[in-house]
Protein backbone atom coordinates (compact mmCIF):
# COMPACT_ATOMS: atom_id res chain seq x y z
CA UNK A 1 0.00 0.00 0.00
CA UNK A 2 1.37 3.44 -0.90
CA UNK A 3 2.29 6.03 1.73
CA UNK A 4 -0.38 8.28 0.23
CA UNK A 5 -3.05 5.72 1.06
CA UNK A 6 -1.68 5.21 4.56
CA UNK A 7 -1.98 8.91 5.27
CA UNK A 8 -5.46 9.29 3.85
CA UNK A 9 -8.21 9.95 6.39
CA UNK A 10 -11.11 7.51 6.12
CA UNK A 11 -14.63 9.02 5.95
CA UNK A 12 -17.99 7.29 5.80
CA UNK A 13 -20.93 8.54 3.79
CA UNK A 14 -24.33 7.47 5.14
CA UNK A 15 -26.95 7.12 2.38
CA UNK A 16 -30.62 7.51 3.23
CA UNK A 17 -32.88 9.13 0.61
CA UNK A 18 -30.01 9.98 -1.77
CA UNK A 19 -29.34 6.67 -3.50
CA UNK A 20 -26.98 8.00 -6.16
CA UNK A 21 -23.37 9.12 -6.59
CA UNK A 22 -23.90 11.99 -9.05
CA UNK A 23 -24.91 15.38 -7.65
CA UNK A 24 -24.93 14.19 -4.06
CA UNK A 25 -24.05 17.30 -2.06
CA UNK A 26 -22.62 15.86 1.16
CA UNK A 27 -20.91 13.02 -0.68
CA UNK A 28 -19.23 15.53 -2.99
CA UNK A 29 -18.05 17.52 0.03
CA UNK A 30 -16.64 14.37 1.61
CA UNK A 31 -14.76 13.44 -1.55
CA UNK A 32 -13.29 16.94 -1.71
CA UNK A 33 -11.86 16.31 1.76
CA UNK A 34 -10.50 12.81 1.10
CA UNK A 35 -10.67 10.16 -1.62
CA UNK A 36 -10.92 7.49 1.09
CA UNK A 37 -14.70 7.49 1.37
CA UNK A 38 -16.83 4.41 2.03
CA UNK A 39 -20.57 4.32 1.51
CA UNK A 40 -22.97 2.94 4.11
CA UNK A 41 -26.66 2.13 4.02
CA UNK A 42 -28.51 0.92 7.11
CA UNK A 43 -31.56 -1.32 6.73
CA UNK A 44 -33.26 0.28 9.72
CA UNK A 45 -36.26 -1.65 11.15
CA UNK A 46 -37.68 1.65 12.39
CA UNK A 47 -38.16 2.63 8.74
CA UNK A 48 -38.75 -0.70 7.04
CA UNK A 49 -41.20 -2.03 9.63
CA UNK A 50 -42.89 1.14 10.89
CA UNK A 51 -42.72 3.71 8.11
CA UNK A 52 -44.05 7.07 9.38
CA UNK A 53 -46.27 5.27 11.87
CA UNK A 54 -48.29 3.65 9.04
CA UNK A 55 -46.97 0.13 9.53
CA UNK A 56 -44.42 -1.68 7.37
CA UNK A 57 -42.99 0.07 4.32
CA UNK A 58 -45.07 -0.49 1.19
CA UNK A 59 -43.96 -3.54 -0.81
CA UNK A 60 -43.51 -1.29 -3.85
CA UNK A 61 -41.07 0.91 -1.94
CA UNK A 62 -39.20 -2.12 -0.60
CA UNK A 63 -38.75 -3.28 -4.18
CA UNK A 64 -37.61 0.14 -5.40
CA UNK A 65 -35.22 0.49 -2.47
CA UNK A 66 -33.66 -2.96 -2.86
CA UNK A 67 -33.07 -2.66 -6.60
CA UNK A 68 -31.68 0.86 -6.22
CA UNK A 69 -29.25 -0.33 -3.54
CA UNK A 70 -27.98 -3.11 -5.80
CA UNK A 71 -27.17 -0.57 -8.49
CA UNK A 72 -25.73 1.88 -5.98
CA UNK A 73 -23.33 -0.79 -4.70
CA UNK A 74 -22.14 -1.40 -8.26
CA UNK A 75 -21.56 2.31 -8.76
CA UNK A 76 -19.47 2.51 -5.59
CA UNK A 77 -17.33 -0.37 -6.85
CA UNK A 78 -16.90 1.33 -10.23
CA UNK A 79 -15.79 4.50 -8.43
CA UNK A 80 -13.07 2.54 -6.59
CA UNK A 81 -14.69 2.06 -3.18
CA UNK A 82 -17.68 0.15 -1.83
CA UNK A 83 -21.12 0.39 -0.22
CA UNK A 84 -21.48 -1.39 3.12
CA UNK A 85 -24.98 -2.66 3.95
CA UNK A 86 -25.83 -2.84 7.65
CA UNK A 87 -29.01 -4.01 9.35
CA UNK A 88 -30.24 -2.58 12.64
CA UNK A 89 -30.21 0.68 14.58
CA UNK A 90 -27.90 3.28 12.99
CA UNK A 91 -27.26 4.89 16.38
CA UNK A 92 -25.65 1.62 17.48
CA UNK A 93 -24.14 0.43 14.20
CA UNK A 94 -22.45 3.58 12.91
CA UNK A 95 -20.37 4.33 16.03
CA UNK A 96 -19.31 0.67 16.05
CA UNK A 97 -18.39 0.81 12.37
CA UNK A 98 -16.25 3.95 12.63
CA UNK A 99 -14.38 2.30 15.50
CA UNK A 100 -13.73 -0.85 13.48
CA UNK A 101 -12.61 1.03 10.38
CA UNK A 102 -10.78 3.85 12.07
CA UNK A 103 -12.98 6.37 10.27
CA UNK A 104 -12.85 9.92 11.58
CA UNK A 105 -15.90 11.56 9.96
CA UNK A 106 -19.41 10.46 8.98
CA UNK A 107 -21.19 12.62 6.40
CA UNK A 108 -24.84 12.59 5.42
CA UNK A 109 -27.60 14.74 3.95
CA UNK A 110 -30.21 16.35 6.17
CA UNK A 111 -33.83 15.22 6.46
CA UNK A 112 -37.08 17.17 6.89
CA UNK A 113 -39.17 14.46 8.56
CA UNK A 114 -39.62 14.66 12.35
CA UNK A 115 -38.57 11.05 12.99
CA UNK A 116 -35.61 11.36 10.65
CA UNK A 117 -34.41 14.55 12.28
CA UNK A 118 -34.60 12.98 15.73
CA UNK A 119 -32.77 9.87 14.50
CA UNK A 120 -30.02 12.09 13.08
CA UNK A 121 -29.65 13.95 16.38
CA UNK A 122 -29.27 10.65 18.24
CA UNK A 123 -26.72 9.31 15.73
CA UNK A 124 -24.73 12.55 15.77
CA UNK A 125 -24.54 12.52 19.58
CA UNK A 126 -23.40 8.89 19.57
CA UNK A 127 -20.68 9.57 17.01
CA UNK A 128 -19.46 12.70 18.76
CA UNK A 129 -19.38 10.80 22.06
CA UNK A 130 -17.08 8.33 20.31
CA UNK A 131 -14.79 11.18 19.29
CA UNK A 132 -15.88 11.32 15.65
CA UNK A 133 -16.94 14.31 13.61
CA UNK A 134 -20.19 14.71 11.69
CA UNK A 135 -20.69 16.67 8.47
CA UNK A 136 -24.20 17.33 7.14
CA UNK A 137 -25.71 19.39 4.33
CA UNK A 138 -28.95 19.79 2.38
CA UNK A 139 -29.35 17.72 -0.76
CA UNK A 140 -33.00 16.74 -1.37
CA UNK A 141 -34.12 20.35 -1.99
CA UNK A 142 -33.09 23.06 -4.43
CA UNK A 143 -33.67 25.62 -1.67
CA UNK A 144 -33.06 24.69 1.99
CA UNK A 145 -36.18 25.12 4.16
CA UNK A 146 -34.54 27.72 6.41
CA UNK A 147 -33.59 29.89 3.42
CA UNK A 148 -37.07 31.22 2.63
CA UNK A 149 -39.12 33.36 5.01
CA UNK A 150 -41.97 35.81 4.61
CA UNK A 151 -41.47 39.53 5.11
CA UNK A 152 -42.43 38.96 8.74
CA UNK A 153 -39.68 36.37 9.11
CA UNK A 154 -42.11 33.44 9.25
CA UNK A 155 -42.16 30.20 7.23
CA UNK A 156 -44.40 30.24 4.18
CA UNK A 157 -47.88 28.82 4.65
CA UNK A 158 -49.26 29.64 1.18
CA UNK A 159 -47.80 28.22 -2.03
CA UNK A 160 -48.16 31.28 -4.30
CA UNK A 161 -45.80 33.64 -2.45
CA UNK A 162 -43.53 30.68 -1.63
CA UNK A 163 -43.22 29.89 -5.34
CA UNK A 164 -42.29 33.46 -6.21
CA UNK A 165 -39.66 33.62 -3.49
CA UNK A 166 -38.37 30.13 -4.32
CA UNK A 167 -38.08 30.96 -8.01
CA UNK A 168 -36.10 34.12 -7.29
CA UNK A 169 -33.58 32.14 -5.25
CA UNK A 170 -33.22 29.32 -7.78
CA UNK A 171 -32.86 31.55 -10.83
CA UNK A 172 -30.81 34.16 -8.98
CA UNK A 173 -28.00 31.83 -7.94
CA UNK A 174 -25.82 31.34 -11.05
CA UNK A 175 -24.21 27.93 -10.86
CA UNK A 176 -25.52 27.36 -7.35
CA UNK A 177 -28.00 24.70 -8.41
CA UNK A 178 -25.90 23.09 -11.15
CA UNK A 179 -25.58 19.30 -10.76
CA UNK A 180 -22.20 17.95 -9.62
CA UNK A 181 -20.43 15.00 -11.28
CA UNK A 182 -20.19 11.61 -9.63
CA UNK A 183 -16.96 10.91 -7.74
CA UNK A 184 -14.31 8.63 -9.18
CA UNK A 185 -10.85 7.30 -8.24
CA UNK A 186 -11.88 6.66 -4.65
CA UNK A 187 -9.74 4.66 -2.25
CA UNK A 188 -11.25 1.44 -0.95
CA UNK A 189 -10.85 -0.11 2.48
CA UNK A 190 -7.64 -1.99 3.08
CA UNK A 191 -7.48 -5.76 3.25
CA UNK A 192 -7.00 -5.48 7.01
CA UNK A 193 -10.10 -3.31 7.39
CA UNK A 194 -12.16 -5.65 5.22
CA UNK A 195 -11.03 -8.65 7.26
CA UNK A 196 -12.70 -7.11 10.33
CA UNK A 197 -16.10 -6.84 8.65
CA UNK A 198 -18.69 -9.53 8.03
CA UNK A 199 -19.68 -8.15 4.64
CA UNK A 200 -21.83 -11.15 3.88
CA UNK A 201 -24.43 -10.32 6.54
CA UNK A 202 -25.45 -7.07 4.86
CA UNK A 203 -25.40 -8.61 1.42
CA UNK A 204 -27.61 -11.44 2.62
CA UNK A 205 -30.04 -8.96 4.16
CA UNK A 206 -30.25 -7.06 0.89
CA UNK A 207 -30.79 -10.25 -1.08
CA UNK A 208 -33.58 -11.21 1.34
CA UNK A 209 -35.18 -7.82 0.76
CA UNK A 210 -35.00 -8.29 -3.01
CA UNK A 211 -36.56 -11.73 -2.68
CA UNK A 212 -39.22 -11.03 -0.07
CA UNK A 213 -40.48 -7.50 -0.78
CA UNK A 214 -43.88 -8.89 -1.81
CA UNK A 215 -44.53 -6.43 -4.64
CA UNK A 216 -46.27 -8.10 -7.58
CA UNK A 217 -46.66 -5.01 -9.77
CA UNK A 218 -43.09 -4.60 -11.01
CA UNK A 219 -44.10 -4.71 -14.67
CA UNK A 220 -47.00 -2.28 -14.15
CA UNK A 221 -45.17 0.34 -12.10
CA UNK A 222 -44.03 3.34 -14.21
CA UNK A 223 -41.29 4.25 -11.70
CA UNK A 224 -38.01 2.46 -12.31
CA UNK A 225 -35.38 1.96 -9.59
CA UNK A 226 -31.77 3.04 -9.75
CA UNK A 227 -29.74 6.05 -10.78
CA UNK A 228 -29.35 4.96 -14.40
CA UNK A 229 -33.08 4.43 -14.89
CA UNK A 230 -33.85 7.82 -13.33
CA UNK A 231 -31.46 9.52 -15.74
CA UNK A 232 -33.02 7.68 -18.68
CA UNK A 233 -36.56 8.60 -17.64
CA UNK A 234 -35.58 12.22 -17.12
CA UNK A 235 -34.01 12.36 -20.57
CA UNK A 236 -37.01 10.69 -22.21
CA UNK A 237 -39.36 13.17 -20.52
CA UNK A 238 -37.39 16.35 -21.20
CA UNK A 239 -35.45 15.98 -24.44
CA UNK A 240 -35.52 14.63 -27.97
CA UNK A 241 -38.00 15.66 -30.67
CA UNK A 242 -41.16 16.84 -28.97
CA UNK A 243 -40.75 15.33 -25.49
CA UNK A 244 -43.66 14.89 -23.06
CA UNK A 245 -42.43 17.91 -21.07
CA UNK A 246 -43.38 20.21 -23.94
CA UNK A 247 -46.98 19.06 -23.60
CA UNK A 248 -46.98 18.67 -19.82
CA UNK A 249 -49.83 21.17 -19.65
CA UNK A 250 -52.48 19.81 -20.23
CA UNK A 251 -51.05 16.29 -20.63
CA UNK A 252 -50.33 15.94 -16.91
CA UNK A 253 -54.07 15.97 -16.13
CA UNK A 254 -55.09 13.05 -18.34
CA UNK A 255 -54.41 9.70 -16.67
CA UNK A 256 -54.78 7.71 -19.90
CA UNK A 257 -51.87 9.69 -21.42
CA UNK A 258 -48.19 9.21 -20.56
CA UNK A 259 -47.91 12.91 -19.87
CA UNK A 260 -46.02 12.92 -16.57
CA UNK A 261 -42.37 12.20 -15.79
CA UNK A 262 -42.93 9.12 -13.56
CA UNK A 263 -39.96 10.42 -11.53
CA UNK A 264 -41.76 10.78 -8.19
CA UNK A 265 -40.14 7.67 -6.69
CA UNK A 266 -36.73 8.69 -8.05
CA UNK A 267 -37.05 12.03 -6.25
CA UNK A 268 -38.36 10.36 -3.10
CA UNK A 269 -35.45 7.91 -2.89
CA UNK A 270 -32.92 10.31 -4.36
CA UNK A 271 -31.89 8.23 -7.36
CA UNK A 272 -32.42 11.63 -9.03
CA UNK A 273 -31.65 15.00 -7.49
CA UNK A 274 -33.95 18.03 -7.79
CA UNK A 275 -31.03 19.94 -9.31
CA UNK A 276 -30.78 17.37 -12.09
CA UNK A 277 -34.50 17.75 -12.73
CA UNK A 278 -34.21 21.54 -12.76
CA UNK A 279 -31.19 21.43 -15.10
CA UNK A 280 -33.12 19.23 -17.53
CA UNK A 281 -35.99 21.74 -17.52
CA UNK A 282 -33.57 24.58 -18.27
CA UNK A 283 -32.02 22.60 -21.11
CA UNK A 284 -35.51 22.02 -22.49
CA UNK A 285 -36.14 25.78 -22.32
CA UNK A 286 -32.99 26.34 -24.33
CA UNK A 287 -34.02 23.80 -26.96
CA UNK A 288 -37.47 25.37 -27.29
CA UNK A 289 -35.90 28.81 -27.67
CA UNK A 290 -33.67 27.55 -30.47
CA UNK A 291 -36.79 26.41 -32.31
CA UNK A 292 -38.50 29.76 -31.98
CA UNK A 293 -39.88 29.55 -28.47
CA UNK A 294 -43.29 27.87 -28.81
CA UNK A 295 -45.49 29.43 -26.13
CA UNK A 296 -47.25 26.16 -25.28
CA UNK A 297 -43.98 24.31 -24.69
CA UNK A 298 -42.54 27.09 -22.56
CA UNK A 299 -45.74 27.24 -20.52
CA UNK A 300 -45.57 23.47 -19.96
CA UNK A 301 -41.98 23.68 -18.78
CA UNK A 302 -43.01 26.45 -16.39
CA UNK A 303 -45.78 24.28 -14.95
CA UNK A 304 -43.33 21.42 -14.32
CA UNK A 305 -40.96 23.83 -12.60
CA UNK A 306 -43.85 24.85 -10.37
CA UNK A 307 -44.47 21.19 -9.56
CA UNK A 308 -40.85 20.91 -8.39
CA UNK A 309 -41.55 23.92 -6.17
CA UNK A 310 -44.76 22.30 -4.85
CA UNK A 311 -42.65 19.35 -3.72
CA UNK A 312 -40.34 21.68 -1.85
CA UNK A 313 -43.22 23.69 -0.41
CA UNK A 314 -44.54 20.57 1.30
CA UNK A 315 -41.04 19.60 2.44
CA UNK A 316 -40.41 22.99 4.06
CA UNK A 317 -43.89 22.93 5.58
CA UNK A 318 -43.17 19.63 7.33
CA UNK A 319 -39.76 20.91 8.42
CA UNK A 320 -41.21 24.03 10.05
CA UNK A 321 -44.48 22.46 11.23
CA UNK A 322 -43.65 18.86 12.24
CA UNK A 323 -47.08 18.56 13.85
CA UNK A 324 -48.50 18.18 10.32
CA UNK A 325 -47.34 14.55 10.40
CA UNK A 326 -49.95 13.77 13.00
CA UNK A 327 -52.93 15.95 12.24
CA UNK A 328 -54.53 18.86 10.40
CA UNK A 329 -52.96 22.28 9.99
CA UNK A 330 -56.29 24.05 10.48
CA UNK A 331 -57.36 23.51 14.12
CA UNK A 332 -61.11 23.36 13.45
CA UNK A 333 -60.58 20.12 11.53
CA UNK A 334 -59.50 18.42 14.74
CA UNK A 335 -63.16 18.53 15.74
CA UNK A 336 -64.73 17.39 12.47
CA UNK A 337 -67.33 14.63 13.11
CA UNK A 338 -65.99 12.01 10.72
CA UNK A 339 -68.34 9.10 10.04
CA UNK A 340 -65.60 6.62 9.08
CA UNK A 341 -68.03 3.94 7.94
CA UNK A 342 -65.82 0.81 7.72
CA UNK A 343 -67.88 -0.71 4.90
CA UNK A 344 -67.56 2.40 2.76
CA UNK A 345 -63.87 2.75 3.61
CA UNK A 346 -63.19 -0.83 2.53
CA UNK A 347 -65.13 -0.33 -0.71
CA UNK A 348 -62.93 2.69 -1.45
CA UNK A 349 -59.76 0.76 -0.63
CA UNK A 350 -60.78 -2.19 -2.81
CA UNK A 351 -61.96 -0.12 -5.79
CA UNK A 352 -65.57 -1.22 -5.36
CA UNK A 353 -67.42 2.07 -4.81
CA UNK A 354 -69.48 1.80 -7.99
CA UNK A 355 -67.95 5.05 -9.30
CA UNK A 356 -65.69 3.98 -12.18
CA UNK A 357 -63.13 6.81 -12.06
CA UNK A 358 -62.63 6.17 -8.32
CA UNK A 359 -62.40 2.41 -8.67
CA UNK A 360 -60.04 2.59 -11.66
CA UNK A 361 -57.64 4.78 -9.71
CA UNK A 362 -57.74 2.64 -6.58
CA UNK A 363 -57.09 -0.49 -8.61
CA UNK A 364 -54.19 1.20 -10.36
CA UNK A 365 -52.72 1.89 -6.93
CA UNK A 366 -53.23 -1.68 -5.72
CA UNK A 367 -51.83 -3.23 -8.91
CA UNK A 368 -48.96 -0.90 -9.80
CA UNK A 369 -47.96 0.81 -6.55
CA UNK A 370 -48.58 4.16 -8.22
CA UNK A 371 -51.50 6.43 -9.06
CA UNK A 372 -51.77 9.33 -11.48
CA UNK A 373 -51.71 12.63 -9.58
CA UNK A 374 -55.02 13.89 -10.98
CA UNK A 375 -56.61 10.68 -9.75
CA UNK A 376 -54.99 11.07 -6.33
CA UNK A 377 -56.89 14.33 -5.95
CA UNK A 378 -60.15 12.81 -7.19
CA UNK A 379 -60.09 9.76 -4.90
CA UNK A 380 -58.99 11.88 -1.92
CA UNK A 381 -61.86 14.30 -2.37
CA UNK A 382 -64.26 11.36 -2.73
CA UNK A 383 -63.10 9.64 0.46
CA UNK A 384 -63.26 12.82 2.52
CA UNK A 385 -66.22 14.67 1.06
CA UNK A 386 -68.41 11.91 -0.37
CA UNK A 387 -67.73 9.11 2.11
CA UNK A 388 -67.00 11.51 5.01
CA UNK A 389 -64.01 9.50 6.18
CA UNK A 390 -61.05 11.04 7.99
CA UNK A 391 -58.38 12.02 5.48
CA UNK A 392 -55.74 10.38 7.66
CA UNK A 393 -57.25 6.98 6.79
CA UNK A 394 -56.61 7.72 3.13
CA UNK A 395 -53.15 9.10 3.85
CA UNK A 396 -52.22 5.89 5.65
CA UNK A 397 -53.66 3.68 2.89
CA UNK A 398 -51.60 5.51 0.28
CA UNK A 399 -48.44 5.07 2.36
CA UNK A 400 -49.14 1.33 2.57
CA UNK A 401 -49.11 1.06 -1.22
CA UNK A 402 -47.32 3.92 -3.00
CA UNK A 403 -43.91 3.35 -4.55
CA UNK A 404 -43.30 7.10 -4.17
CA UNK A 405 -44.84 7.34 -0.70
CA UNK A 406 -43.23 10.40 0.85
CA UNK A 407 -44.47 11.76 4.16
CA UNK A 408 -44.29 15.45 3.21
CA UNK A 409 -45.82 15.10 -0.26
CA UNK A 410 -48.46 12.57 0.74
CA UNK A 411 -49.50 14.49 3.84
CA UNK A 412 -49.51 17.78 1.96
CA UNK A 413 -51.62 16.36 -0.85
CA UNK A 414 -54.16 14.81 1.48
CA UNK A 415 -54.48 17.95 3.57
CA UNK A 416 -54.94 19.98 0.37
CA UNK A 417 -57.73 17.64 -0.74
CA UNK A 418 -59.34 17.61 2.71
CA UNK A 419 -59.17 21.43 2.99
CA UNK A 420 -57.43 20.97 6.35
CA UNK A 421 -54.00 22.17 5.20
CA UNK A 422 -52.14 25.20 3.93
CA UNK A 423 -54.52 26.20 1.16
CA UNK A 424 -56.24 29.60 1.01
CA UNK A 425 -59.38 28.12 -0.55
CA UNK A 426 -61.61 27.12 2.40
CA UNK A 427 -63.47 24.24 0.78
CA UNK A 428 -62.81 22.35 -2.44
CA UNK A 429 -65.05 19.46 -3.54
CA UNK A 430 -64.48 17.43 -6.70
CA UNK A 431 -67.44 15.91 -8.52
CA UNK A 432 -66.02 12.55 -9.68
CA UNK A 433 -68.24 12.41 -12.77
CA UNK A 434 -67.22 15.92 -13.81
CA UNK A 435 -63.57 15.05 -13.27
CA UNK A 436 -63.94 11.90 -15.37
CA UNK A 437 -65.64 13.80 -18.20
CA UNK A 438 -62.86 16.42 -18.26
CA UNK A 439 -59.81 14.20 -17.84
CA UNK A 440 -60.84 10.77 -19.16
CA UNK A 441 -63.46 11.80 -21.74
CA UNK A 442 -63.12 8.63 -23.83
CA UNK A 443 -63.02 6.32 -20.81
CA UNK A 444 -59.63 4.86 -21.79
CA UNK A 445 -58.17 5.04 -18.29
CA UNK A 446 -61.27 3.57 -16.69
CA UNK A 447 -61.40 0.69 -19.17
CA UNK A 448 -57.71 -0.07 -18.60
CA UNK A 449 -58.14 -0.65 -14.88
CA UNK A 450 -61.76 -1.89 -14.95
CA UNK A 451 -61.71 -4.46 -17.75
CA UNK A 452 -65.08 -5.82 -16.59
CA UNK A 453 -66.59 -2.52 -17.79
CA UNK A 454 -64.88 -2.43 -21.19
CA UNK A 455 -68.25 -2.96 -22.89
CA UNK A 456 -70.02 -0.09 -21.10
CA UNK A 457 -70.85 3.08 -23.01
CA UNK A 458 -68.47 5.96 -22.27
CA UNK A 459 -71.19 8.27 -20.99
CA UNK A 460 -72.25 5.64 -18.47
CA UNK A 461 -68.66 5.01 -17.41
CA UNK A 462 -68.22 8.69 -16.72
CA UNK A 463 -71.44 9.12 -14.76
CA UNK A 464 -71.42 5.74 -13.01
CA UNK A 465 -75.04 5.35 -14.05
CA UNK A 466 -74.68 1.84 -15.44
CA UNK A 467 -77.71 -0.35 -16.05
CA UNK A 468 -78.15 -3.53 -14.00
CA UNK A 469 -77.59 -5.82 -16.99
CA UNK A 470 -74.47 -3.93 -18.00
CA UNK A 471 -72.91 -4.13 -14.53
CA UNK A 472 -72.26 -7.88 -14.65
CA UNK A 473 -71.33 -7.93 -10.98
CA UNK A 474 -69.83 -4.46 -10.76
CA UNK A 475 -71.38 -2.70 -7.72
CA UNK A 476 -73.89 0.11 -7.77
CA UNK A 477 -72.64 3.47 -6.41
CA UNK A 478 -72.42 3.26 -2.63
CA UNK A 479 -73.31 6.96 -2.20
CA UNK A 480 -75.00 9.77 -4.10
CA UNK A 481 -72.54 12.58 -4.71
CA UNK A 482 -75.08 15.40 -4.59
CA UNK A 483 -76.54 14.22 -1.32
CA UNK A 484 -73.17 13.58 0.30
CA UNK A 485 -71.83 16.93 -0.83
CA UNK A 486 -74.74 18.68 0.87
CA UNK A 487 -74.21 16.61 4.03
CA UNK A 488 -70.51 17.37 4.12
CA UNK A 489 -71.08 21.09 3.65
CA UNK A 490 -73.56 21.09 6.52
CA UNK A 491 -71.08 19.35 8.82
CA UNK A 492 -68.37 21.78 7.75
CA UNK A 493 -70.60 24.82 8.33
CA UNK A 494 -71.27 23.63 11.88
CA UNK A 495 -67.58 23.53 12.79
CA UNK A 496 -66.56 26.16 15.39
CA UNK A 497 -64.43 28.88 13.82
Amino acid sequence: MSSERLSTERWLFWHRRDLRLADNRSLAAAVRATPAVTGVFVLDPAILEAAQGHGPMAPARLWFLAESLVELAARWRAAGSRLLILQGDPAVLLPRLVQQLGATVVAWNRDVEPAGRERDRVVARALQAAGRRVMVDWDQLLVPPEALKTGAGEPYRVYGPYWRSWQRVVTGTPGGVDPLPAPSSLIDLSAEQLAERDLGAGERALEALRRDHGFAGVDLCPCRPGEAAAAEQLSAFCSGGRPPLWGYEPGRNHPAVAGTSSLSAALKFGTLSPRQAWAAAQQARSEVAQLGGAAEALASIGVWEQELAWREFYQQALFHFPELAGGPYRPQWKRFPWENDPVRLEAWQQGLTGMPIIDAAMRQLASSGWMHNRCRMIVASYLVKDLICDWRLGEAHFMRHLVDGDLAANNGGWQWSASSGMDPKPLRIFNPATQASKFDPEGDYMRTWLPELAHVATADLISGDIGALERRGYPEPIVNHKQQQARFKALYAALPR
